[in-house]
């Protein structure tokens, strides 16, 4: 696998997107953007309404996702350039991922589904145990920073509140300080005191981490976090209409 860089500097660029083009099959294309950087350690705020392209987005810069046309550069790797299964594996030792319906496994402890990239990926372990913590004084550690207590870690996700389980997915996504942080819609189940409070600890701790941030919400409100701002339509070259249309 090719190597990527894991000293950043305030010059290093965390995201670079150079004429890409991506279309889904026998459709026109739904993204087409000429050029974007993101430098690492920011936060970006992605916004726009439905259709306009904002999962597509997050599909290639998470390597979910291949374009038709063009270079798409995560922490200084060259997605284009890996294979599907070296592209897994970039994911999971690299991104932390933030899912708007949490994806966590309902049979498993809350501790375990925090531990669960740990447990798949060394890379991860060994960030996460760094400081000579074992792996579950790490996870505790990281999820008391996230208003989560030992006594909600035994439980299983589905025992969880919503704003319980919302922390969970957030500390499991954060734990072995992921280089970049990916999180899809991930307030729109709070309410609106729980979301506030979700939001601080989410992003003291990202900051704590030197994790870059890219978030995306139709809630423009929440853009106040973020040191970069994107209204994606305005970026994107593409048709969004004939797309969905298509």
């Amino acid at each position: 696998m090719p190597e990527t860089n894991t000293s950043f500097t305030d010059q290093t660029l965390a995201i670079e997107l150079h004429k890409v083009v991506f279309s889904w099959p026998h459709s026109a294309p739904c993204l087409a953007i000429d050029t974007f950087s993101l430098q690492a350690g920011q936060r970006l705020f992605i916004h726009g309404p439905s259709g306009c392209g904002k999962s597509s987005l997050l599909g290639l810069l998470t390597g979910i996702l291949k374009p038709q046309a063009g270079q798409v550069k995560v922490l200084g790797c060259a997605l284009n350039d890996l294979s599907a299964k070296q592209r897994d594996r970039f994911r999971g030792e690299r991104l932390g991922y933030l899912f708007q319906q949490f994806n966590l496994l309902p049979y498993l402890s809350a501790f375990d589904n925090v531990s669960l990239p740990a447990r798949l990926f060394p890379s991860r372990l060994q960030r996460a145990t760094a400081q000579g913590l074992s792996l579950k004084q790490a996870v505790e550690s990281l999820c008391a920073s996230l208003d989560l207590g030992a006594d909600s870690l035994k439980k299983h996700a589905h025992q969880l509140s919503v704003g319980q389980q919302q922390r969970v997915a957030a500390a499991r996504a954060l734990l072995g300080a992921p280089p970049l942080l990916i999180a899809d819609e991930p307030t729109s189940a709070l309410d609106a005191d729980t979301q506030k409070r979700f939001m601080q600890l989410l992003l003291e701790v990202a900051s704590s981490h030197g994790t870059t941030v890219v978030m995306v919400s139709h809630d423009q409100g929440l853009s106040e976090h973020f040191d970069v701002v994107l209204s994606l339509p305005e970026l994107n070259r593409a048709d969004t209409r004939e797309a969905v249309a298509s």
